[in-house]
């Protein structure tokens, strides 16, 4: 498929998935106005505000989902994704994207919008993309069987990889690739073996088989040591304009994700173990921005008890500063309330014995520095608070690895310091798995598996996940 009717589509797809979105909302409250209440008048008692009052959720909802949907995968190519994973992106982007409104809601206190209508809604809104998901796929996969939109690739190398690349593609014919031949300078090699395609000549044929047959997709499958002789049979493709796929897997023990940038039309491939794609960052940045100063202005009342009351019981100041490290180890001044007496810092040498975690850290359940309000501030994590400023001002995100200080990252043994290729957070699996009853191996382990598996996602199941986490305190020191 060209790239220009590739994005078509996907944009035609993205379009219809709106518009479903935006059906689900008059849907949801024709059925919580009507069909629910009459049927179950004591779950559903009040009715509900006229419907063109929930439609300016729309302007919340359809920015929103569209962002959710894009991160979903949902407009890649449709031939390599199973049907279950489209599902289950649905069941994602609704509930996801629910539990995101109703944060909006009550940050911005839009009180006339019913709990029920949004329950309702984003079930609603599962159900119909996820008709629509299965009603594509069944009729690409009805257009391939027919023999229509079917791409014709020919693969050019010999060893197993090869072979294993043709029994992946003829493993999923509703993917609509069709193997017509494979190209070697080595007598057939373990793709030979197999029988299953015929040996259209050597590498140097490739412009003569270009000729002679149809062909849409040209895809190297070769060994790192021979990049270089093929960069002829590539300008070939080019001068023929057919796609050409060349395999990336060069580096098989490399933990870092290959990327393809360009520098001033320099092509480079880069290796990252962090998330790269500029969109989900730019979004990930937005988020945090508008969730952070909603949970500042609505925690305000908060922080002022919180204020008055060290200001009371422990005199000034309220606020503590402290430098922490940030993204690739950059310094900055986090902020929290004040919960230990004046001095604290300077006494860490002689209460280094209370030290109950393993590593370059301590933490103390009984540390004898904390006031008798710092030790409700921080069993509560309100103490925390005012980190929703270095999160609006960018020096850190909603959900990351925790900062560290500089002396113990100065401790950090080699690995460990990958935990800082993330702009570090309020919240991340550490916090939602215990805390400080975890020990510093698994802590760091937590942490580059977040970063390993970042999505936004994963992000919105750790806000979702620390409500709770704080409320119980568990692990709280």
């Amino acid at each position: 498929m060209l790239k220009q009717k590739a994005r078509a589509i996907a944009l035609g797809l993205l379009i219809t998935d709106l518009v479903l979105t935006a059906v689900s909302l008059p849907v949801a409250w024709e059925l919580r106005q009507g069909l629910f209440r009459k049927a179950l008048p004591g779950i559903f008692p009040l009715p509900l505000v006229p419907l063109d009052q929930y439609l300016l959720l729309l302007f919340f909802i359809l920015p929103l989902w569209g962002v959710l949907l894009s991160f979903a995968g949902f407009y890649r190519s449709h031939r390599t994704m199973p049907l279950g994973e489209e599902i289950w992106g649905t069941a994602r982007v609704a509930l996801g994207g629910t539990a995101i409104l109703v944060l909006l809601i009550f940050g911005l206190r839009l009180e006339f919008v019913s709990r029920w209508f949004l329950v309702i809604f984003g079930f609603i809104n599962f159900m119909l993309l996820s008709a629509e998901k299965i009603a594509v796929r069944l009729l690409s996969r009805g257009v391939r069987a027919r023999g229509f939109n079917f791409r014709t690739a020919l693969i050019v190398g010999t060893g197993p990889k090869a072979a294993q690349f043709g029994e992946f593609l003829e493993a999923h014919p509703h993917w609509g690739f069709r193997v017509v031949g494979f190209l070697d300078d080595d007598h057939g090699g373990e793709i030979g073996l197999k029988g299953r395609w015929p040996r259209l000549g050597r590498i140097t044929d490739l412009e003569t088989v270009l000729l002679n047959e149809v062909i849409e997709e040209v895809i190297f499958l070769i060994d790192k040591g021979k990049l270089g002789e093929y960069e002829e049979a590539l300008l070939v493709t080019e001068r023929h304009g057919v796609r050409a796929h060349v395999s990336l897997d060069i580096f098989p023990h490399v933990l870092a994700r290959p990327v393809l940038e360009e520098l001033d039309g320099i092509p480079l491939l880069t290796f990252t173990t962090t998330p790269s794609n500029p969109v989900e960052l730019a979004a990930k940045r937005a988020i945090d921005l508008t969730l952070s100063l909603a949970l500042f202005v609505v925690t305000i009342p908060v922080q002022i008890l919180a204020a008055a009351a060290i200001r009371l019981f422990s005199g000034a100041p309220v606020l503590f500063r402290q430098v922490r490290c940030g993204l690739n180890g950059r310094q900055f001044t986090l902020l929290k309330f004040r919960t230990m007496e004046p001095g604290a810092e300077e006494r860490l040498a002689e209460i280094s014995h209370l030290n109950e975690m393993t590593g370059p850290v301590f933490k103390a359940r009984r540390d004898p520095r904390l006031t008798a309000s710092g030790r409700v501030l921080r069993r509560l994590s309100i103490d925390e608070l005012p980190q929703l400023w270095n999160v609006i001002v960018g020096d850190m995100s909603l959900v990351g690895p925790r900062p560290p200080l500089p002396e113990e990252v100065s401790r950090y043994e080699p690995w460990q310091r990958r935990r800082l290729s993330m702009k570090p957070g309020l919240t991340c699996l550490w916090q939602v798995s215990g805390r400080s009853e975890l020990d510093f191996d698994r802590w760091m382990a937590l942490d580059l598996k977040y970063i390993d598996t970042w999505s936004p996602m994963l992000d919105l199941k750790i806000l979702l996940k620390t409500v709770p986490a704080v409320l119980s305190g568990r692990g709280a020191r």
